[in-house]
């Protein structure tokens, strides 16, 4: 079982940036304190990112297939070690 760590992060915002925290915690915010804000943008960042390494994967995925099959060459398991070792 994979261990679990906590993080503790000291920010300090001033001026537009602390107001708009501000505007988005507590009573009339969406969240309840600035540390369920930073979980939700660290989790959505985290989302983008993988979206983007998936949309990427997929990217080359497709331009792959989509290359005529004159355009394969056979490969032995020995002949992709090699490749993958430059």
């Amino acid at each position: 079982m994979p261990r679990s760590t906590t993080t503790t992060l000291t920010v300090r915002l001033s001026g537009p940036l602390s107001d708009f925290v501000a505007s988005n915690v507590g009573e009339h915010g969406a969240y309840e304190n600035v540390s369920e804000y930073m979980r939700d943008l660290v989790r959505r960042d985290k989302e983008r990112t993988e979206q983007q390494a998936f949309d990427r994967l997929e990217a080359e995925l497709a331009h792959a297939f989509a290359a005529p099959e004159s355009a394969y060459q056979p490969l032995t398991a020995a002949d992709v070690m090699t490749r993958n070792r430059r």
